[in-house]
């Protein structure tokens, strides 16, 4: 089988997908649970055999216009078929008895081939078109329970901002193919990626596509105030909510990882995303301390982990936001499917120690272990960077040593707490396992060395104060929430900032939803208050 043949082969999984969709969702369709996990399988074993052909010889296959063989597509391609076969495996038992079954497993494989078409493609047109399959087939798992109200509206409000983000993308790719002539994405970056060796600067038609993508990424990622659908879109499924948090909202990430010699040229772009992702990463981050529910938790997590990636791409550190899709994919995924475990954890836990009356008083550090234990980070880091030789931005190796800091205070506050020695070298390897997978990304997957941020740069100073005062604001969350102005914070945080509100109002007088009937009733019901006499 020639080169030519093989390349062709990718291709066979989004097809695999389709046709399982097809198959699944129609009425004759019998035991269909167990056909789609196997066809899950065998489309995990495809991309098995695949993947090394098309790692090692990606550089033959340009030929092949309309797929995209790059490494990157590859990984992606590859956490599409392992994500699958998760989620449908689970959904055999999580979705047994229930009604319309076949149209779940239809609308779920519909979602993955589209996401699999959106990874492959090397076409802007067919680019866009797999973005909308996504949104209009996550659309119908979204509303699978259709008598719940709060799912209904979420999924509409996702449904407009979907078709924003659509617009948007369209508008950006109709610009591209304008300027470049051409529709091939491998073509509009390599003549990018030329003119940015060559010193010349984007045009304007650039500008406004690159700005244009970004702004797609930030609403496609859920970043603040676009947030609120994914907050609510929990009371859906749970391999629903896994398939979303786990794949589809990483798209945003992916998106800006492609189109880097675009987007990392332009100024106004990165500042969006600077900002944009900046403000929600410290705001979801906060919102998520002050939640109970465990769905609702890791919900604010994903807005906060997705503004995060965007602020890294900002920076240039480009194979870190390659790591954090994929550690944040593995990560969401298994806290989703767990979720339903949490209150037998949470017992365990509580069976595991003394019952004592009262909850017990919080250790509060000193100064002098604070700014100790900062010292110790901060030192560790740097040493670690020096010694792998990482440039640029020095606001992810900051935030690095604040997270450090946070683990072993709590660490140092523990019942038993662990020696100072055995703190700083764990604190040492975690730091040395951190840069040796940043260090792979770079050599196996390299993306690009275009736009990277010098340290200590305006960019990076700003990621810097973000860090730091998410660092202070948790720790007054954690430890001085008596004090009146850190309990207003908390009130204030506890209601989203009030911003979904704002978005819901404007999403509902631009497109008025009808919310299921048995809703309605229960809104409008009449109250009958007995008097005690009566009674």
């Amino acid at each position: 089988m020639s080169l030519i043949a093989l390349s062709f082969l990718p291709i066979c999984i989004p097809l695999a997908y389709l046709f399982g969709g097809w198959y699944a969702g129609r009425d004759t369709a019998t035991n269909v649970p167990t056909k789609a996990t196997w066809l899950s399988r065998g489309i995990l074993a495809i991309f098995l055999m695949t993947f090394p052909v098309s790692y090692f010889f990606a550089d033959d296959w340009q030929s092949s216009d309309l797929i995209l063989h790059t490494s990157l597509s590859q990984v992606m391609l590859g956490l599409v078929s392992i994500m699958g076969w998760v989620l449908i495996t689970f959904s055999r038992n999580y979705m047994a008895g229930q009604a319309n079954s076949n149209q779940y497993y239809r609308w779920m494989m519909f979602t993955l081939a589209s996401v699999a078409i959106t990874v492959t493609t090397n076409h802007l047109i067919i680019f866009w078109f797999g973005w909308l399959g996504i949104s209009l087939s996550l659309h119908n798992l979204l509303t699978f329970y259709p008598d719940r109200p709060r799912a209904i509206l979420a999924a509409h409000k996702k449904f407009i901002l979907a078709r924003i983000a659509e617009l948007s993308l369209l508008v950006a790719f109709v610009l591209l193919g304008l300027q470049h002539g051409t529709l091939y994405i491998s073509d509009i970056l390599n003549s990018l990626t030329i003119d940015s060796y060559a010193g010349y600067h984007l045009t304007t038609t650039d500008q406004i596509a690159a700005v244009l993508i970004a702004f797609a990424a930030l609403i496609k990622c859920a970043q603040l105030p676009f947030h609120g659908w994914l907050i609510q879109v929990v009371e859906s499924p749970t391999p629903v909510s896994a398939l979303l948090h786990a794949g589809v909202i990483n798209l945003g990430g992916y998106m800006v990882l492609l189109f880097t010699p675009l987007v990392a040229q332009s100024t106004t772009a990165l500042w969006l995303l600077l900002l944009v992702a900046g403000f929600s990463t410290l705001a979801s981050a906060l919102v998520m301390t002050t939640r109970i529910s465990v769905k609702v938790r890791l919900a604010w997590s994903t807005s906060a982990q997705m503004g995060l990636m965007l602020l890294e791409f900002a920076l240039g550190m480009y194979e870190l936001v390659l790591l954090h899709l994929l550690a944040h994919s593995f990560y969401k995924a298994y806290s989703f499917l767990n979720s339903g475990n949490a209150v037998n954890d949470h017992l365990r836990l509580l069976l595991s120690k003394p019952f004592v009356k009262g909850m017990p008083k919080k250790e509060v550090p000193s100064g002098q272990e604070w700014f100790s234990t900062i010292a110790i980070t901060t030192a560790c880091v740097v040493v670690v960077r020096a010694l792998f030789g990482f440039e640029g931005a020095f606001s992810t190796w900051w935030l690095l040593s604040l997270a450090l800091t946070v683990l072993i205070i709590q660490w140092r506050t523990a019942e038993h707490a662990p020696s100072s020695v055995y703190t700083m070298i764990v604190g040492f390897l975690l730091c040395v396992v951190y840069a040796t997978l940043k260090k792979l990304i770079d050599l196996t997957i390299p993306i690009s060395n275009i736009g990277h941020i010098n340290a200590f740069s305006l960019a990076d100073v700003w990621a810097m104060l973000l860090f730091t005062s998410l660092f202070v604001l948790n720790a007054l969350l954690y430890y001085r929430v008596h004090w009146p102005a850190v309990r207003r914070l908390s009130i204030v945080l506890f209601a989203g900032l009030y911003l979904d509100e704002w978005l819901t109002r404007v999403a509902l007088k631009i497109w008025p939803v009808t919310l299921p009937a048995r809703a309605k009733e229960q809104h409008i019901a009449p109250v009958t208050i007995h008097s005690p006499a009566k009674s």
